[in-house]
């Protein structure tokens, strides 16, 4: 029997990538975002080349009702999850906490830690029930050292870290693996978002080293899910060779 992953945020960036590669390993995919056509783009590409099913769930991950919406009505050839992905997430504006944009602190929160909350809430009773199941948070460098202009994405971020840890440690006794990857610098569309469609300064971001691609991160990612069951990688923490820490880079 295939397995089933279910990757949130799955437009663009680590979600496609993810997607993508775990398609290829044989998983059936369940993808989630807001942006149709791109779901639709990628159910597409997937079933062709990959010869997987992927089904789409099209909503928007801050809406709780909709969270739980999207996983009760599931089909039956989707209905079990053996792995969830808690990709959705992002960073909007990057200001001083004096100058910050409290939408964009609520667009983070809402995004990055209720929807992660939400969609996990949604999907676990099957994992208990199984005493079999995996999650894997998408975290960020971000939630482990606070940097200048960061604020309102490492509140977001550390507050991910905490619920991994927690996660990991309430599920135990059911047998659910529980898993954060933190990456560092990866050139996607989250420094676009960030600078709110600026591409000059999304641009700068990633001048002068090698960022990470979405792809290695997706390789990761697959990686961490494809460990023996009895083996949980719980904390993993990725960056660029020309990066050490969340606020020290080496550019040329």
């Amino acid at each position: 029997m295939k397995k089933t992953v279910l990757i949130t945020g799955a437009t663009a960036g680590f979600g496609k990538a993810m997607a993508e590669k775990f398609a290829a390993a044989g998983y059936n995919v369940i993808i989630t975002g807001r942006r149709l056509e791109r779901l639709q783009q990628l159910q597409s590409n997937i079933t062709e080349q990959y010869g997987v099913q992927c089904h789409i769930l099209h909503f928007d991950i801050r809406d709780r009702a909709a969270c739980e919406a999207a996983i009760a009505g599931l089909p039956a050839d989707f209905a079990r999850i053996d792995v969830l992905i808690n990709n959705a997430g992002g960073a909007w504006g990057r200001d001083r906490f004096n100058d910050a944009n409290i939408d964009d602190w609520e667009t983070m929160l809402d995004t990055n830690v209720k929807g992660l909350m939400y969609i996990s809430k949604a999907v676990v009773p099957q994992m208990i029930e199984r005493k079999e199941g995996h999650i894997i948070n998408i975290g960020s460098i971000a939630g482990k050292e606070a940097y200048e202009f960061g604020n309102g994405y490492n509140a977001a971020k550390f507050a991910v870290d905490g619920l991994t840890k927690a996660m990991r440690i309430d599920l135990l006794p059911y047998n659910i693996r529980v898993s954060q990857i933190a990456p560092g610098a990866a050139e996607t569309e989250f420094s676009l978002v960030r600078f709110k469609g600026d591409e000059e300064k999304a641009a700068a971001i990633y001048k002068g080293y090698t960022p990470m691609t979405a792809e290695n991160i997706a390789d990761i990612v697959l990686f961490v899910a494809s460990q023996p069951p009895h083996v949980c990688i719980n904390d993993l923490v990725v960056t660029p060779t020309a990066q050490a820490n969340s606020y020290n880079m080496y550019k040329q």
